[in-house]
């Protein structure tokens, strides 16, 4: 039996290598990367095509949509508003939330999907330990797929993974290392690209991780860790 496409949305960060090697198990792979004038997009596209390369991704799409930067309201996309330091709080939506960005992505994914033939589309989103952003609950994904199911041709049938939704940052980094995913090209940082800041909530959440797993963080960081 021919093995079922894949596309999986790949940041170049680590929940989403993760979730790339979780779709690679069973799935042949698509890759899908999304600029939209985040603050290390070079550093992300990078990463995205260091593991697509890994994993020998022929299929890959790179897309653009800076039109979110110029929308703003998020601190990864506007140079005037600070990315907080520190570790995430859970009272209300961080700066770095991006409005609706999850919605965005799964656009894009869905119509290539659809034109390329692939029955699943993965995105690495984290509800369990994310920073409270309202498009990585479970339920907009829920409500998502039923508007894949409304808004594509009748024959079509595309269903949208979240195989690491619930588990914490210390249970991703158990499971890379057990994949073999490549997490030594991954990026996280929301604010650096040579090397990783160290303090904001993205960096502080996958050092946590890592240290919680017992697993040396194999990135370069700014501050000692």
């Amino acid at each position: 039996m021919d093995t079922e496409l894949g596309v999986v949305l790949v940041s170049g960060g680590l929940d989403s290598c993760v979730t790339a090697a979780i779709a690679r198990q069973d799935h042949e792979l698509a890759f899908l990367h999304v600029n939209y004038g985040q603050r290390t997009e070079a550093k992300e596209l990078r990463a995205f095509h260091s593991i697509a390369d890994r994993y020998g991704v022929t299929q890959r799409l790179t897309a653009n949509i800076s039109y979110l930067k110029m929308i703003g309201g998020s601190s990864l996309v506007d140079p005037a508003l600070a990315v907080e330091t520190g570790p995430s709080s859970s009272q209300g939506v961080p700066s770095t939330y991006v409005p609706f960005r999850n919605a965005h992505l799964l656009a894009i994914a869905v119509s290539w999907a659809e034109v390329i033939g692939a029955g699943s589309i993965f995105i690495g989103a984290v509800e369990q330990d994310s920073a409270g952003y309202p498009d990585c609950r479970p339920s907009f994904f829920d409500t998502f797929s039923r508007l894949v199911r409304e808004g594509t041709k009748p024959e079509t049938r595309i269903t949208i993974e979240t195989p690491v939704i619930n588990l914490r940052k210390k249970e991703i980094v158990t499971l890379g290392t057990t994949l073999h995913a490549p997490l030594h090209l991954t990026w996280s940082c929301y604010r650096d690209s040579e090397l990783a800041c160290g303090r904001c909530s993205s960096c502080l959440l996958r050092l946590k991780g890592f240290r919680d797993a017992g697993i040396a963080d194999p990135i370069p960081y700014a501050v000692p860790v």
